[in-house]
């Protein structure tokens, strides 16, 4: 008998809630299979081309109940205007995402975690999607995937993956934005610590390119509100540089320096069109997949 792998970013008790849920786009995609997304290449006329039989995870409202009354089996009607969603999860990979104080993991970890739902639900509602990591570039690009049973091998490559090195946000935004070669869902995980003007510009491309975005803004919450006292080192986890402050005095000012980071983000993001989410890594993974599965666009 096989041995069953147990992942550390999609154990059994986030993964199984998880075929109840639905992702969703806000615009028409394009893509090369049936799947619960309407595609721009049709009109108003809606042609009826198969069933398909309903697994754990389909919409119940999807079921044909005229046809079970007849045939006493749960099947789904497929039409040619609807199609498969591709998605790209990007997940910021530098150093500053090793960082744990507040919450029970570091950003990077929280990010994984979370990215590796949303691959999950995406392709057991029979889309595809597809991870790359970046820092100052895009640094790994992984095939899409379409089925649970090609997501194992790239869990596995998520766990072997560790932040490291100086990140540039913007610079990696728009590689990713051109090698994508057809509409996608974008999904963006990071800690945004970059201008938010020049964060906004590499998002923008890929609104320009009619990518779909959502932003997911990562903070641990001793980034918002730092438990410390006194005299107080602090190191650059990017740079290693060492900044020696007096956390009494610089507490208030900080604050509202984070708040503003967060505000001019959200802003400049909804601003172009893209979702815009703050996460503290406290939240379960749970909780912060179903803002956006259950199409809530207001920020969080």
């Amino acid at each position: 008998m096989a041995e069953a792998h147990s992942f550390k970013y999609l154990p059994p008790h986030v993964a199984d809630p998880l075929r109840g849920l639905a992702l969703s786009t806000r615009r028409p995609m394009q893509g090369a299979t049936q799947g619960l997304h309407r595609s721009p290449d049709f009109g108003a006329s809606v042609e009826f081309a198969e069933y398909r039989d309903y697994v754990p995870g389909d919409a119940p409202n999807l079921i044909d109940w005229a046809v079970y009354a007849k045939t006493d089996r749960h099947m789904i009607r497929r039409f040619q205007d609807e199609t498969s969603l591709r998605a790209l999860v990007l997940v910021d990979a530098s150093a500053s995402l090793g960082f744990r104080h507040t919450g029970p993991c570091t950003k990077f970890d929280y990010a994984c975690s979370l990215a590796a739902a949303f691959l999950y639900l995406l392709v057991c509602q029979g889309d595809s999607a597809s991870l790359s990591f970046f820092t100052d570039r895009v640094t790994r690009a992984f095939e899409p995937v379409a089925s649970v049973e090609t997501l194992g091998p790239l869990l596995r490559e998520m766990e072997a993956t560790v932040p490291d090195g100086a990140g540039h946000i913007e610079k990696a935004l728009h590689e990713a934005a051109e090698r994508l070669r057809s509409r996608h869902l974008v999904l963006i995980l990071s800690d945004f610590l970059q201008a938010p003007d020049e964060i906004a510009r590499g998002i923008q491309h890929l609104q320009h390119s009619r990518h779909e975005v959502v932003v997911f803004h990562l903070l641990d919450g001793a980034e918002v509100a730092p438990p410390l006292q006194g005299l107080v080192e602090l190191r650059d986890l990017e740079t290693k540089e060492k900044l020696l402050i007096d956390a009494g005095e610089l507490k208030d000012a900080y604050g509202r320096a984070v708040q503003g980071h967060i505000d001019e983000l959200r802003r400049l993001c909804t601003g172009c069109g893209a979702d815009y989410f703050t996460l503290d890594t406290r939240t379960p993974v749970l909780d912060a997949v179903a803002k956006r599965a259950k199409g809530m666009s207001k920020s969080g």
